[in-house]
């Protein structure tokens, strides 16, 4: 049994493999804290005979094998891996599964894939990328949006139309000004002959 396995992992680590959305995985990234559980899903469009389950580290730039998973729910685990920690179950039928991660630790992260072996090609999944740190960082909250106060140059506009320097009014002021003016010419005029021929008079005797 050690030998296909021994297959995968060193097809793994040479070009050609790749990913497939014939193996969808659910959540693509997980965030939590050391020493709490997750879970990993995978959906297969196709029955297989089992799952196949690798993390790849980004520490160690390599690909390490957990389990194996048929579908009569038997698991063989791959060497130095804890089989009280990671374990697999059909979620729904024979396309699909999920992995049981428990007792994180910052070590535990990377991203994990699920894989079935088809015509001699390994098919890996979209992969979902696992994080577990000590301390959560703290969730931003959006602060609320103040609203402005609406402008107040518009009622100052209409306001000043109506005030005591508004057009309509001074114009016709200076108009009734105007006319006041020219009416005064004509007596102004008059009231000058007059004093002009009193000092004629007075100038006379």
């Amino acid at each position: 049994m050690a030998r296909p396995w021994l297959h995968l992992c060193i097809c793994l680590q040479i070009p050609g493999f790749y990913t497939t959305q014939l193996l969808t995985q659910t959540p693509g990234h997980i965030l939590t804290q050391t020493s709490n559980k997750t879970e990993i899903l995978c959906d297969l469009k196709e029955e297989h005979a089992g799952v196949y389950w690798y993390r790849w580290s980004q520490e160690s730039q390599h690909f390490q094998f957990l389990l194996f998973s048929n579908t009569m729910g038997r698991a063989t685990y791959g060497p130095n891996v804890k089989q009280d920690q990671f374990s697999v179950h059909e979620a729904r039928s024979q396309s699909s599964y999920s992995l049981h991660i428990s007792n994180l630790q910052p070590s535990d992260s990377g991203i994990y894939y699920c894989s079935v072996s088809q015509s001699s090609q390994l098919l890996l999944g979209t992969g979902t990328q696992l994080t577990v740190v000590d301390v959560l960082p703290p969730k931003t909250t959006q602060t609320p949006v103040s609203k402005k106060p609406l402008p107040r140059t518009t009622k100052r506009k209409v306001a000043s139309k109506e005030g005591p320097c508004s057009p309509l009014v001074w114009i016709p002021l200076a108009a009734a000004v105007l006319l006041l003016l020219l009416s005064l010419v004509p007596t102004a005029y008059r009231l000058h002959r007059l004093r002009r021929r009193l000092q004629l008079r007075m100038h006379r005797q």
